[in-house]
């Protein structure tokens, strides 16, 4: 039996900031998937964008580096608000 995932501490505080600006329908929060799926999903200006919450001090699992090595599409690492929001506005503009 697969173990639940476990949330960084800074992830609530990610997804109600990027919520509280984009509004709540344009964030799903994916943590529960496992496997190295990121965490987040964030559809903003007609983007889909994926990222990955740590703690400044975290580590990508081996799940989440196979994961990130292999996926073709857009990826980040995100440790803060702010760094969501640069990986938002370098992705959309």
């Amino acid at each position: 039996m697969r173990r639940a995932a476990k949330v960084d501490t800074n992830h609530s505080q990610i997804v109600t900031g990027l919520r509280a600006i984009f509004g709540p329908d344009c964030v799903l929060d994916l943590s529960a998937v496992g496997r190295g799926c990121p965490d987040i999903c964030v559809g903003v200006r007609g983007k889909t964008l994926l990222m990955e919450i740590k703690t400044p001090t975290g580590k990508l699992t081996s799940d989440q580096v196979y994961w990130h090595r292999n996926w073709g599409g857009q990826k980040a690492v995100v440790t803060t608000l702010q760094e969501a929001l640069d990986v938002i506005e370098q992705e959309t503009t």
